[in-house]
C-alpha cells in the first residue's frame, strides 16, 4: 500500500505481539532502537556478533528461517567519519553491501511482514538543493569523502523498492541526518563529528590545554539529530509508513560546524580557544534534510541540542561508547 505525504489514517503495522529483530543492536542506533521498542508490547530479537555473521548470506538466511521475525529493522552497518571512509573504502562498500543484501533477501525468503532499512543522508548528492528532499536521490554526484558508504546504502534503498515492486514486500527506507547520542564511537580516527568533538574537548580540558584544534574551516553547515529521536521516528515509521517513497528523518534545522563546536565545548566545560585547521577536509558545504513528509505524517524531533549533548557527554564519561571516558 502506498500512502500520500499527508500521513497515514491508521496504523499499517501494529507492533502488539510482534517479534521485531533489530539487526545491529550493539551500535549507537541499535541500542536506541532496543530502548524505544521496550516501550512497545512486542518481543525484541537481537543477535550478538559471535552468534551471527551478517556478512555471510547462508548464515543470515538460516537464522531468519528459524527465528521467523515479523518485523526487521536494519541498523547494522560499517560506519565512520571522513578519515575512516578515506582509509578503508573497500571495507565500507563491501561490508555494507553484504549486510544490506543478505538481510533484505533473507527477509523476503522468510516472509517478514515489515522491514525498515536505515539509510543515510550521505546518499544524496553533494551539491543537492538545500534543504534536501527525498526526490534528490541519484540526481547528482556524491560527496567524494564518503561515496563508498553512500553507494552501498543506495543499493539497500533500491533493494527495498525492488522487493516491494516485484514481490509486494512492505519494505521501507528512512534517511536519518547526522546523529549523536549515548553509545557513540569516540575513537579519534573513526568517529563522526559530535563524538570526535566531545573527546577532543574533554581531553583538552583534562590536560589543561588553552586551545583545541577542529578539522576543516568550521564553515560547513550540518544538522544533528539525537539518536533516541531517530529511534522514536523509526518505530513511528514501522507502524505507520508504507511506501517505496523515502522518508527523511531530522530536525530540519542546521548550523555551522563552528557553532556546533562551541555548543559541544560549552557542555564539556572546555573554555579554551577553538582553532580550525583548513588543511583538513570539510566535506559537503551544507547538508540539511527537508523533513516535510515526516512532519505531515505526524512526527517531529523533540530533544533540544543542549539536552542531547549533555546526555551524550555523561555517556562518554561513564564509558558507554567505544573508546569512551
Amino acid at each position: 500500500m502506498s500512502m500520500s505525504d499527508t500521513g497515514p489514517r491508521q496504523a499499517a503495522f501494529p507492533l502488539d505481539g510482534r517479534r521485531i529483530w533489530v539487526a545491529g543492536h550493539g551500535g549507537m542506533v541499535g541500542r536506541a532502537l532496543v530502548r524505544r521498542l521496550a516501550e512497545e508490547d512486542c518481543e525484541v530479537l537481537v543477535t550478538p556478533r559471535p552468534a551471527l555473521d551478517l556478512s555471510r548470506q547462508a548464515d543470515v538466511e538460516d537464522w531468519m528461517a528459524q527465528a521467523r521475525p515479523d518485523g526487521v529493522i536494519v541498523a547494522a552497518a560499517r560506519v565512520g567519519g571522513i578519515h575512516a571512509n578515506a582509509a578503508y573504502p573497500a571495507d565500507f562498500i563491501q561490508q555494507n553491501l553484504s549486510i544490506s543484501a543478505n538481510i533484505i533477501h533473507a527477509a523476503h525468503l522468510s516472509g517478514v511482514r515489515k522491514l525498515l532499512y536505515l539509510g543515510s543522508s550521505c546518499v544524496y548528492p553533494r551539491l543537492a538543493p538545500q534543504p534536501i528532499d527525498e526526490g534528490a536521490l541519484l540526481s547528482g554526484a556524491l560527496e567524494p569523502t564518503n561515496q563508498w558508504y553512500a553507494v552501498a546504502k543506495i543499493a539497500g534503498i533500491k533493494m527495498c523498492q525492488a522487493y516491494r515492486r516485484q514481490h509486494g514486500r512492505d519494505f521501507i527506507a528512512v534517511m536519518p541526518t547526522n546523529l549523536y547520542g549515548p553509545g557513540d564511537n569516540y575513537d579519534p580516527l573513526t568517529s563522526h563529528v559530535p563524538a570526535a568533538l566531545i573527546r577532543r574537548f574533554h581531553e583538552a580540558k583534562v590536560d589543561g590545554r588553552s586551545r583545541a584544534v577542529v578539522w576543516g574551516t568550521g564553515r560547513p553547515r550540518r544538522e544533528f539529530l539525537y539518536v533516541d529521536d531517530l529511534a522514536d521516528a523509526c518505530v513511528f515509521a514501522l507502524k505507520h509508513w508504507s511506501s517505496e517513497d523515502l522518508l527523511n528523518v531530522g530536525t530540519g534545522q542546521d548550523m555551522s560546524i563552528a557553532h556546533f563546536a562551541a555548543e559541544v565545548a560549552a557542555v564539556v566545560g572546555f573554555g579554551g580557544e577553538i582553532v580550525f585547521d583548513p588543511q583538513r577536509p570539510d566535506g559537503a558545504p551544507r547538508k540539511v534534510l527537508d523533513v516535510t513528509r515526516l512532519r505531515r505524517a505526524g512526527w517531529r524531533a523533540r530533544t533540544p541540542l543542549e539536552d542531547g549533548l549533555r546526555a551524550t557527554y555523561a555517556d562518554f564519561l561513564a564509558g558507554g561508547g567505544r573508546y569512551g571516558g
